[in-house]
């Protein structure tokens, strides 16, 4: 199956808005760092339900907010919950990003980056896009470190790409972005059971539920165009 079929498939079901729900407990924290100034461009990459570039509207006066996504079930839907003639969505593909160079001030990208088809390539676009001094942020809880997110790719058809910290910052260098930050996000959110609740349906001990969420959670790398 291709990522357009997936995902077409999760937004024809709803799930877009389930991704919104459990993504947003540190997608917040990381788009509050975004240094979004008014007026600024915003492409939000694999864009999903669209929240977060509404919410760069909302919270921080961006200007023009691009959101892109391989499924156009994903674009249609997302375009769906606004009316906001700032906002706009499209249908296209990672490595071939159909933005002229030095045209958009701070890429976002929250559990998508993986799912490029050359992720490499993908970085090579993001640095060209980008004006000079943009931003790239990429949050993903599917990484290396995080043992937990593992056996997600046996969960989906698409084949995805679980870098390590070091490999995500040798990337964003070898396509000409400055690393200028690169952290994890718990989510301090999500209710972590007592002790005497383990075993639960998805978790043999409490260690491992504290661990995944409130010491990996989302893997934030910061890319600056130069």
């Amino acid at each position: 199956m291709s990522v357009r079929e997936e995902f077409d498939d999760w937004a024809t079901s709803g799930r877009d808005r389930g991704m919104e729900e459990r993504h947003w407990q540190t997608a917040k924290h990381a788009l509050a760092r975004i240094p979004v100034e008014p007026g600024d461009t915003v492409l939000d990459l694999g864009c999903g339900s669209g929240y977060a570039g509404r919410a760069l509207r909302d919270t921080k006066g961006a200007g023009r907010i691009y959101g892109l996504d391989g499924s156009p079930e994903m674009a249609h839907n997302a375009a769906s919950y606004t009316d906001d003639g700032q906002v706009s969505y499209v249908v296209g593909d990672f490595g071939s990003l159909p933005f002229a160079a030095d045209t958009i001030d701070h890429v976002w990208s929250m559990e998508a980056f993986y799912y490029a088809a050359d992720p490499h390539e993908t970085l090579a676009e993001i640095a060209r896009v980008l004006r000079p001094g943009g931003t790239f942020y990429c949050a993903v809880n599917y990484y290396e470190e995080n043992v937990h997110s593992h056996q997600w790719q046996e969960k989906i058809s698409i084949e995805m790409t679980r870098w390590d910290r070091e490999q995500y910052r040798d990337a964003f260098r070898a396509a000409g972005l400055h690393v200028a930050e690169q952290d994890t996000i718990p989510d301090r959110e999500i209710t972590i059971p007592a002790e005497t609740e383990f075993p639960t349906e998805n978790w043999e001990t409490r260690e491992e539920m504290v661990e995944r969420y409130r010491e990996f959670g989302t893997l934030l790398t910061v890319g600056v165009a130069p």
